[in-house]
């Protein structure tokens, strides 16, 4: 486990660092003195409880809220993301867990909608090599660039999305439970495709509450609790560390579980020497 801040440490200057932030919705506070850094070609998981402040952090890095109070960096100079645009400009892409995706257009309009190539006139040639380009180097599993949407599968989608918001060349990602009610073969396509896109040397803040899919592909994980800090590890932790630090609680099911076992293991062990 590292320190409470977040920090990668030795890895030079981050692309995004918070210091201090804070939120209020009126008497509620929802996020406390929140600190992270996440560096280039680095992938964190932010893990917590519901209603620990992991979406509003990430509404705030999109640009959907402001802080209450607090500092973000980008790229080693002080922002203010005033608005989902301000973020996007800035280089912060997101991708929402509902996709934003229209099921009756092909996955060409889907990735570049709102982002149409040509002046005067669609130019259909230059969006699909692009699009092919995207996807190829995502090393994504698409039958077709012509599919429409609703023709596709949930890791499909996920992959569709994640393409569209490559497409300003963002410096961080924002990914909002990618793998969320997906099966195994299309949640490992998921995985595979966050691993091309840390490969591409972005950095990634991913929210998650399946802790194998956190372990595969995180390089740090940070727990949020009750809208503050509660920890920093690295993909090797215990359950036992891990389920301790999102629900504060030092007794549960997976000590419990995890005691009982080592209880085991050591008779076996005395039985037959």
């Amino acid at each position: 486990m590292t320190d409470q801040t977040g920090q990668g440490g030795g890895r030079g200057e981050p692309v995004l660092k918070l210091r201090g932030i804070s939120k209020h919705f009126g008497a509620v506070s929802a996020l406390t003195d929140i600190a992270l850094e996440v560096h280039a070609g680095e992938v964190v998981a932010l893990v917590g409880d519901n209603g620990a402040g992991k979406s509003t952090l990430v509404k705030i890095l999109a640009g959907v809220h402001q802080p209450s109070a607090g500092t973000i960096s980008f790229q080693g100079r002080e922002v203010s993301l005033a608005d989902p645009g301000a973020a996007l400009s800035l280089g912060i892409a997101t991708v929402f867990q509902d996709l934003a995706l229209c099921e009756n257009l092909d996955v060409v309009a889907n990735i570049f909608l709102g982002r149409e190539v040509g002046r005067y006139a669609l130019d259909e040639v230059a969006m699909e090599i692009k699009a092919w380009t995207l996807l190829k180097e995502l090393s994504a599993r698409i039958p077709s660039l012509r599919e429409t949407v609703a023709s596709l599968s949930g890791g499909q989608r996920q992959t569709v999305a994640i393409a569209r918001s490559l497409l300003l060349e963002p410096k961080l990602i924002l990914l909002d439970e990618p793998t969320a009610a997906l099966g195994v073969a299309q949640t490992a396509e998921v995985l595979d495709l966050i691993e091309r896109v840390r490969e591409r040397g972005l950095a990634v803040i991913m929210i998650s509450h399946n802790m194998e899919d956190v372990r595969a592909v995180a390089d740090r994980i940070v727990v949020l609790r009750l809208g503050r800090n509660n920890g920093v590890f690295h993909s090797d932790a215990s359950n036992h560390e891990l389920v301790s630090a999102i629900t504060g609680a030092s007794e549960n099911a997976v000590s419990r579980r995890q005691q009982r076992r080592r209880g085991q293991d050591g008779g076996a062990q005395e039985t037959h020497p």
